[in-house]
């Protein structure tokens, strides 16, 4: 019985000897810090700028980023005032930044050296840390290193595995954030050209919960917010989000919105000096002073509690309007909504016992939250990974939605939604028809504009994408950008269902555990970044971004390329397109690679909100995209009214001796590039594999702090197991941990997904901590 329960047991692959066992040796940790910015900001963003690019390399592309003229942050989707300083941009940009701006190389001569073998010993942080990858690499199949390879044979290698699969289907299309929208409409036109619907994306395991929801509530999958909404709001939730790590430039907006009058309400397991106080490291007098106070009311909510929440705030709102305080607005909700009595009457009978259970909060601290919602109609609600990799996360976010229509919070100046993206253009790639279920308009208008019939049938997303290579249905994986091993769940499947592919390419800009988890074969094919200088046939180019409000604008690099055998993410699509498709195609690639304003005329005739797409993106900072619920609270549901709707509350009953786990990032890393080993927000210094837990709960389990521990769960009969922890008591939520991924991406299940969305519940994962001496029993 043992050994059967062992071989079923799925650990997550070591980095390197010694450190599944917890051997961190320059671990430290230190008190949580109460405030972000500040001195410490200014000192890391220099120390990270400098130690990658030198002084004159610095200064010449950070006073570039996020200017107009310059090239958009590869980190975040945050957007741009309009009155932009000189510094527009935060600690965590520039790390990004300056990882893609290093000088450092990874040229043949290092694949030479290091087998792919050697590779997978390395963490993320090791192996980002070797440099820009200079020219296309193949590794033969069944091969032991990678080696150099002209482009024009790595492109035959991959359209002839393409032209030899029995059906399209059979390969799978990935897309990350980063990837501009020019890239991304090529990208999409290329697969559908191809065959298949095929194209998972990273919005698949963020937001895609996010537009579950909003698409079926008000009609359109996006933030209903700008800037300014957020400026002159009267109340602002931040709810399971940490901008102080996450979208630093966010602070600065709350900081205004703070000053303008509003109230800010943070909801999150964790204590976060990010949610707490701000010292903006561009002004003295806050470097030398207090700073902006943020939260003024801060809920240390159960992890997964947030559904609760909402509905018990909805409920306060219906029995005060009950008592004549007019909090509903009835006009709107009249004129714009319907499934309103159907909500009300399911609300009024929400059970306190069970929300007192799912939230861990006291009556008294929703009642103050609701007495800041009563105070205000001009609410916005921001909301990030903790709302939406959940079981329930599109349920959820639905009772978000509830609470602003009951207030009349949509459409309003100072009011919205607000889902705070990540990656920078990730919500531009769906817009440019990265999707794996696209709309008929969108198939319609594509193949009246190419003269072809793309395919109807629902491709793969991220999860169903790994279920099918597990199963032997997909045998190819073309990765643009991202790295899907360590962003994905469950990491032995994922990691044993990549290996059994006949080919997996990767465009790339530096190295990545993917590139150590191959198929039989296998292609690192390296382009330019935002970065760099981007020039076709003799004359400079530039891309366009769109961040997570709707603002379109460009992108053009200024550095000289890290090595002349890159090529731009357009030119490798088109290159890519022209040797699969041959004669099937009567698409000018050439043409397009070499020009990307004809792309973005193609793109004008075929995507909404982009008429003169040319034109207007050359205004100072580009334009906004039509929002018909923002513009004139019209909603483009099937019925043309914002839906109520009525979502059953449930619980994630968590045994006694377990702990409910989320996932979260470093201070020191963006999604999977880990920039550096410090977490000084929240004390840990010179290591990764820690977790957080409430002091209480370390001697309620019978732990101590700074022991080492194995992280074990258990789901449909299948224990998984991360490796050498370090116990660190931490201000969370009682019966809650935190740890960071992709360490405990291990114990997220392929098939825990969240209901409608099919995201990964990476922030809802049941474990227990076994102290290392006592894992073998």
């Amino acid at each position: 019985m043992t050994g059967e329960r062992e071989a079923r047991d799925r650990t997550a692959p070591g980095p390197g000897p010694g450190v599944e066992q917890g051997a961190e040796p320059d671990l430290a940790v230190s008190a949580p810090k109460g405030v972000a910015g500040g001195i410490p900001a200014v000192v890391s963003t220099a120390r990270h700028a400098l130690g990658e690019m030198g002084v004159v390399r610095t200064v010449r592309t950070l006073s570039r980023l996020n200017q107009v003229g310059g090239f958009d942050c590869p980190g975040c989707a945050w957007p741009e005032p309009g009155d932009r300083s000189h510094v527009e941009f935060c600690e965590n940009g520039a790390k990004a930044v300056a990882e893609e701006a290093t000088t450092r190389r990874v040229s043949r001569g290092y694949f030479v050296r290091h087998s792919v073998a050697d590779l997978a010993t390395l963490g993320e942080y090791e192996l980002g840390k070797q440099g820009r990858i200079t020219e296309p690499m193949w590794l033969p199949p069944d091969g032991t290193h990678y080696e150099p390879v002209s482009w024009d044979h790595a492109l035959d290698i991959l359209a002839d595995h393409l032209q030899a699969l029995g059906h399209p289907d059979e390969a799978v299309f990935y897309t990350s954030g980063r990837t501009s929208n020019e890239a991304a409409f090529l990208f999409q036109l290329f697969v559908r050209s191809f065959g298949t619907n095929n194209l998972p994306d990273c919005s698949n395991m963020c937001h895609e919960s996010s537009s579950a929801a909003l698409v079926e509530t008000i009609g359109i999958g996006k933030g209903s917010v700008t800037l300014e909404d957020v400026h002159h709001a009267g109340l602002v939730f931040v709810v399971g989000q940490n901008p102080g790590t996450n979208h630093p430039r966010m602070l600065s907006a709350l900081e205004q919105a703070k000053r303008n009058g509003a109230r800010i309400v943070a909801v999150n397991p964790l204590r976060e000096a990010g949610l707490l106080r701000f010292k903006h490291p561009q002004r003295p007098a806050d470097l030398a002073g207090r700073g902006t106070d943020l939260a003024d009311l801060y809920l240390q909510i159960r992890v997964n509690g947030d559904m609760a929440l909402f509905q018990a705030l909805g409920r306060l709102l219906l029995e005060a309007d009950d008592e004549g305080a007019g909090l509903v607005d009835r006009d709107f909700v009249a004129r714009h909504c319907e499934g309103f009595d159907a909500y009300d009457a399911h609300v009024r009978g929400l059970d306190w016992s069970l929300v007192a259970r799912a939230t861990g909060l006291e009556r008294s601290q929703i009642e103050a939250a609701f007495d800041l919602v009563a105070s205000t109609d001009r609410i916005v609600v921001c909301w990030a990974m903790g709302l939406t990799q959940h079981k329930s996360s599109v349920a959820t976010i639905r009772e978000v939605v509830n609470l602003l229509l009951a207030r009349g919070s949509i459409g309003r100046p100072g009011a919205g939604v607000c889902p705070v993206r990540g990656h920078s253009n990730v919500q531009g790639d769906r817009t440019m028809g990265i999707y794996e279920r696209p709309d008929a308009a969108f198939l319609d208008a594509l193949a009246a504009e190419f003269g072809f019939d793309p395919p109807r049938e629902p491709g793969y997303d991220v999860v169903d994408a790994i279920r099918a290579m597990r199963d032997g249905k997909a045998k190819v994986l073309v990765a643009m950008g991202g790295n899907f091993v360590s962003a994905t769940p469950d990491t032995a499947v994922t990691e044993a269902a990549l290996r059994g592919l006949d080919l997996a390419v990767h465009v790339s800009t530096k190295l990545n555990r993917s590139h150590a988890v191959t198929g039989h074969e296998a292609l690192i094919l390296p382009c330019l970044g935002r970065t760099e200088r981007d020039v076709r046939a003799g004359r400079p180019q530039a891309v366009t971004v769109e961040d997570s409000m709707s603002m379109v604008h460009l992108s053009e690099g200024r550095l000289a390329p890290a090595s002349a055998h890159l090529m731009s993410e357009v030119a490798i699509v088109c290159a890519m397109a022209r040797r699969t498709l041959g004669e099937r195609t009567a698409v000018g690639w050439e043409q397009l690679a070499d020009d990307y304003d004809l792309v973005r005329t193609r793109i004008s005739r075929v995507v909404p909100g982009f008429a003169d797409f040319n034109e207007r993106v050359r205004r100072p900072g580009g334009f906004v995209l039509p929002h018909p619920p923002r513009d004139s609270r019209e909603f483009p549901t099937p019925t043309g009214r914002a839906l109520f709707t009525v979502n059953e509350l449930t619980v994630v009953e968590v045994p006694e001796g377990h702990l409910l786990m989320q996932t979260v990032r470093s201070h020191d890393q963006y999604n999977t590039t880990i920039y550096g080993l410090e977490d000084r927000y929240r004390g840990v210094h010179g290591g990764r594999r820690v977790v957080f837990v409430n002091p209480a709960d370390v001697v309620a389990l019978g732990l101590e702090e700074a022991m080492i521990v194995d992280i074990v769960g258990e789901h449909g009969g299948t224990i998984r197991r991360a490796l050498g922890f370090r116990v660190v008591g931490y201000p969370t939520a009682r019966g809650c941990c935190a740890t960071y991924f992709p360490e405990t991406n291990v114990l997220v299940p392929l098939d825990s997904t969240a209901d409608v969305s099919n995201t990964p519940t990476s922030k809802s994962v049941v474990v227990r901590l076994v102290p290392v001496a006592q894992t073998p029993g």
